[in-house]
């Protein structure tokens, strides 16, 4: 692997943040500690530094020279709402909250870019480092964007990274097309007419309903969908009843879940058939339903010209440890909203092995520090490669 010789005297330094970090986790739309230490770090280097923009988000602005194509880095900062179990030196000391997902560590790798490209000013240009709030499911990026994030740091492209566990911290992944699924989450309410358990003619039974309803749910992927369009639904919650009432058939049953799927095309397919299998097993149940699906995050689909340039630059750190194939993930990323304003590409950077099986929202998770070097690597070799061509 080659990275610039002038990041190695500052890995102390980015090994500790990331740990202080990772000790002091908050959660999307709280990164008040998070943001102030960006915010700080970056005034630091000599950026100009845009604070509040989608509540807690952090914009540092570095121009150097008369060139005048402008790129995003994106990254996240937010932490989850689970304990983290696993023992370290810097274990969480927030119950309840960790950086189960890495974006300590991204936040990281992007200070030290900024950090060396200030030092280095090695390109003409102009690079926005753009540090997100609320990733996790909480719609930072989408408020970074209402709030005018193009609108003030207009971008010919857009760039995010994201951790992976199980490649190496020598390794990346840069992947034309799509990389991340849509998150839609549905909810759908059968209300019938409770009764006696043991007199349910009196009455209409949801519960009856809605078990029709969940074994025809994936009827949609495997039956209407085109089997060479991936999509994913899952009902993961329902509610109904009371276990210490056996006796009593209640009046609704409330179900809900997520829908996924990596085109436009398929993700209203999903929405239109949930609600259409509701409304039949409704119907034939002489029932009422309720139904709604909320559209929260689109795909993330890589633009060609941006993973193009992102190739470069990785391939130039990463030499032959490059893979150009790498199966998309269901899971979701709001980098998609910042994908819609300007033309993006999402990369991911090995973590190492996946330790005692410490997946992404794992309460054992945790960043791998050998990493930082990597990704500050990328960060840098893409700026002074893409705003080198002027």
């Amino acid at each position: 692997m080659s990275f610039p010789y002038e990041i190695e005297p500052d890995l102390p330094f980015l090994t500790s943040l990331r740990r202080n970090l990772h000790a002091h986790p908050e959660l999307g739309f709280e990164e008040e500690r998070t943001s102030g230490i960006v915010a700080t770090l970056l005034e630091e280097a000599g950026l100009t530094v845009h604070r509040g923009l989608g509540k807690t988000g952090i914009v540092g602005t570095l121009q150097v020279g008369n060139g005048t194509r402008r790129i995003g880095l994106r990254a996240d900062m937010d932490a989850l709402a689970m304990p983290e179990k696993a023992n370290r030196p810097y274990k969480s000391t927030i119950p309840g909250k960790m950086h189960a997902c890495g974006h300590d560590g991204h936040t990281t790798m992007l200070l030290g870019a900024a950090r060396h490209l200030a030092a280095t000013r090695g390109f003409s240009g102009t690079v926005h480092f753009i540090f997100q709030p609320a990733e996790e499911g909480r719609g930072g990026a989408r408020r970074m964007v209402e709030d005018g994030l193009f609108d003030l740091f207009p971008c010919d492209a857009v760039y995010g990274l994201h951790n992976m566990p199980g490649l190496a911290v020598d390794e990346m992944a840069v992947v034309e097309g799509p990389q991340l699924a849509s998150s839609d989450s549905w909810r759908i309410t059968f209300r019938g007419t409770g009764t006696h358990g043991a007199k349910p003619h009196l009455g209409k039974d949801p519960i009856t309903a809605a078990a029709t309803f969940l074994s025809a749910l994936q009827t949609i992927v495997g039956r209407v969908v085109d089997p060479l369009q991936p999509a994913v639904v899952s009902a993961c919650s329902l509610q109904a009843g009371d276990p210490k009432a056996l006796n009593v058939i209640p009046d609704t049953v409330e179900i809900g879940g997520t829908a996924r799927a990596y085109t436009p095309e398929v993700r209203d397919q999903l929405e239109e058939e949930i609600g259409r299998l509701a409304h039949g097993t409704a119907a034939m149940f002489n029932i009422a339903v309720d139904h709604q699906f909320e559209r929260r995050i689109p795909p993330v689909v890589n633009d060609a010209d941006a993973t193009a340039r992102a190739l470069k630059a990785a391939t130039t750190v990463f030499g032959e440890n490059i893979r150009t194939r790498f199966p998309p993930s269901t899971a979701g990323d709001d980098f998609a909203f910042f994908g819609q304003n300007a033309p993006g590409c999402y990369v991911w950077l090995g973590n190492g092995p996946a330790v005692d099986g410490a997946l992404h929202h794992n309460t054992a998770y945790d960043f791998n520090d050998e990493a930082i070097a990597s990704g500050v690597a990328f960060w840098t070799t893409l700026v002074e490669q893409e705003l080198g061509e002027g």
